[in-house]
């Protein structure tokens, strides 16, 4: 249902900047008006949280949602994206522009916020360059006026042999990095990076090839933790160099988060993620029944290594969790027992919050302010829309998902709304559900339905709302 143009959520408990707040909240079109005790609104409709908890809107900063690598390309299209997160209790995505061969950095902005219009939920862009030699940096400055201010570069991804003609070329080389981390410094553009030694991938890929353990289960072996780690260090080194501010995505490792720790020490501006496959997924998945549903970059990690990030996150190392969502189907990931001819990445948009309240808060690694730093205010303070977003204040908008802790339940693929067919999920327990997503002050979720409309989500300028902020420990 759409909700009234006023609304009051009354009974439940607010996560705030300020802690635990038995407060009602009252809504005013797409903002939040005020926050208090016996609010009263004439006409206002009314919702229950009684007995649940009521969370800034998920801020999901990196997904890929219709995806396009130029070798693979996921079925799904911004509307069931967007649809599948709200159901999740995400009401904002930062997902990525691909410049392919022979765009500009302009063009590649424009083409994805034409593909963006039907999404359901609002909607962020980081851009990632594949394509900008000396002379074209200047194109860089034009991102703050298209409401951007982030690109990606990535270590890995080498073009290949058989690669179809058109395939962006992901890899930067270090004298690249360095130009264009120099570029970004000067334009005001945060920097995130995909680590992964590309020589020491593909040296180790070679070796199982020449071996003939080419299989899904031997996918871990061909990406190990020393890749991940040796390229967070000399990024990072490339990044102190050209006085860049850098973002690590995807720490699949406690090193690598801890080197991210030790650059800020020395007076770096640096930030990190990690994601939930991390956090509670490890290789053994690979000598599982099924271990075509583990196949991502980078990938799985031994077993011990969630329990030390976790540790990481706690401490307030790791500044979010992302999900890295890839929507790829059944027969796309299981065409060939191969991991070489695979498409990397996993579906996990929808379960990020009920994953990390149950192994985060439940658990005992995190409280609940700490979950709402980590998956809303840190995200909008780091890629700009704060404090608009991420926070449950005056002001803000009215991005909120009403949470109920009591329940117990199973991931099941069949429950989900990607276009997946699976989950690397499946059978996992899960404490608690999402009862409501509110998403601008509209219901977009509701008791297990989906309420939003095609087209609802609006593209967020985050060089209009509020230049980034600094990123707070998680629980502040």
């Amino acid at each position: 249902m759409t909700l009234a143009s006023t609304l009051i959520v009354q009974g439940g408990t607010l996560v705030t900047p300020d802690g635990l707040v038995q407060a009602a909240m009252l809504i005013e079109g797409e903002r939040i008006a005020a926050i208090g005790r016996d609010l009263e609104a004439p006409g206002a409709q009314v919702l229950d949280a009684t007995d649940c908890l009521v969370l800034p809107g998920v801020i999901d900063a990196h997904t890929h949602i219709a995806l396009d690598t130029g070798v693979y390309k996921t079925p799904d299209d911004w509307f069931t994206g967007t649809r599948a997160a709200a159901c999740g209790g995400v009401t904002t995505v930062v997902d990525f522009a691909t410049q392919f061969p022979g765009q500009t950095l302009r063009q590649a902005v424009e083409t994805r916020l034409a593909e963006a219009q039907d999404a359901a939920i609002d909607y962020a862009l980081h851009v990632m360059v594949t394509d900008l030699p000396p002379g074209r940096e200047r194109e860089l400055a034009d991102l703050a006026e298209l409401g951007v201010s982030s690109v990606k570069l990535y270590t890995t991804y080498r073009p290949g042999m058989g690669d179809p003609p058109g395939r962006p070329c992901y890899y930067a080389d270090d004298a690249t990095i360095l130009r264009l981390m120099t570029a970004c410094a000067e334009s005001g553009i945060r920097v995130l990076v995909h680590c992964e030694d590309d020589a020491l991938v593909t040296a180790q890929t070679e070796a199982l090839v020449a071996a003939g353990k080419t299989g899904w289960s031997h996918h871990g072996q061909s990406r190990p933790a020393l890749a991940e780690e040796e390229a967070v260090q000399r990024v990072l080194s490339l990044a102190e160099k050209a006085r860049c501010p850098v973002h690590i995505v995807h720490c699949s490792t406690a090193r690598s988060v801890e080197l991210v720790a030790e650059a800020r020490v020395r007076g770096q501006t640096v930030s990190c993620e990690t994601c939930p496959q991390y956090l509670v997924l490890d290789n053994r998945a690979y000598a599982g029944p099924d271990p075509w549903r583990f196949i991502l970059q980078p990938p799985l990690r031994d077993p011990g290594e969630p329990e030390r990030l976790w540790a990481l996150v706690a401490q307030g190392t790791v500044d979010q969790i992302a999900t890295d969502h890839c929507d790829y189907t059944v027969a796309q990931k299981t065409a060939a027992d191969d991991f070489t001819r695979t498409p990397g990445g996993l579906p996990g948009v929808e379960t990020l919050l009920p994953l990390v309240y149950t192994y985060g808060v439940a658990a005992g690694h995190l409280t609940l302010a700490q979950l709402a730093t980590l998956l809303a205010s840190n995200p909008a303070r780091l890629w700009g829309p704060w404090p608009r977003k991420g926070v449950l204040a005056p002001g803000a908008d009215a991005d909120l998902v009403i949470y109920d802790p009591r329940p117990e339940g199973v991931i099941r693929a069949a429950d989900l709304h990607h276009l997946a067919g699976y989950t690397p999920y499946e059978g996992l327990h899960v404490q608690g559900c999402v009862r409501a997503t509110i998403a601008r002050g509209q219901a977009v979720y509701e008791d297990g339905h989906f309420t939003g409309s095609r087209g609802w989500g609006r593209f967020v300028n985050r060089t209009e709302i509020h230049p980034p902020c600094p990123i707070l420990p998680p629980g502040v």
